[in-house]
């Protein structure tokens, strides 16, 4: 059970110098698994480079549209004059078209990720316009909630890095990968816990 494992990681996590403070104050890790991987997917797309209220909203629309339920088969089918009127930009509403069409074809092979490791999951993830490999290794984390996921590129945790570790700088690549050895293999829990630190904080 993910409970269970993250309990370990808790466990794990909380020897070490920099975890046990993060750990007695923000208690176990609640990542929980989302199985409609398709709508997981559409508010990724939707809410990139906007803010978490206006990317609920427009969700939240986008879902209504469908009827709170949208599909690969319904969205595929939707136009882009469509998808603008539930606030989706021209250049969204095409990410969103891909990922639907390349769902209901069968390119992306999303009913396999149970037995995908985690590189082969972001390599079928990044076949859809729209989806880099930061988008991908969110989606590894909060949906599947695979256990071993280090998001190097992500500012939260190159910020939250450099805090914790006391660097002048945001964290490299490089020191984020030399800090995280320790973590192995709960990185997705360490990052969750050092997302946490950032809360409140300017």
């Amino acid at each position: 059970m993910t409970e269970d494992l993250w309990l370990e990681a808790q466990a794990h996590l909380g020897r070490l110098p920099v975890f046990g403070p993060l750990v007695e104050r923000y208690g176990p890790c609640t990542l929980q698994p989302k199985t409609n991987y398709f709508a997981v997917l559409c508010d990724s797309i939707i809410s990139q480079q906007i803010s978490v209220k206006a990317s609920e909203a427009i969700f939240r629309r986008f879902s209504d549209f469908f009827q709170g339920n949208p599909t690969p088969e319904t969205v595929a089918q939707a136009t882009a004059e469509e998808l603008k009127q539930a606030g989706i930009s021209p250049q969204k509403a095409s990410y969103l078209l891909d990922l639907a069409r390349k769902f209901a074809a069968g390119d992306v092979a999303y009913t396999q990720f149970g037995s995908m490791d985690n590189e082969a999951i972001i390599r079928e993830l990044t076949k859809v316009k729209g989806i880099g490999r930061w988008t991908a290794e969110m989606f590894l984390i909060f949906a599947l909630n695979r256990p071993n996921v280090l998001p190097v590129a992500d500012l939260g945790i190159r910020r939250a890095v450099q805090v914790q570790y006391g660097l002048q700088e945001l964290a490299s690549a490089a020191e984020i990968e030399q800090a995280a050895g320790p973590w192995h293999p709960y990185e997705t829990v360490a990052c969750w816990y050092l997302w946490r630190s950032l809360e409140n904080t300017n």
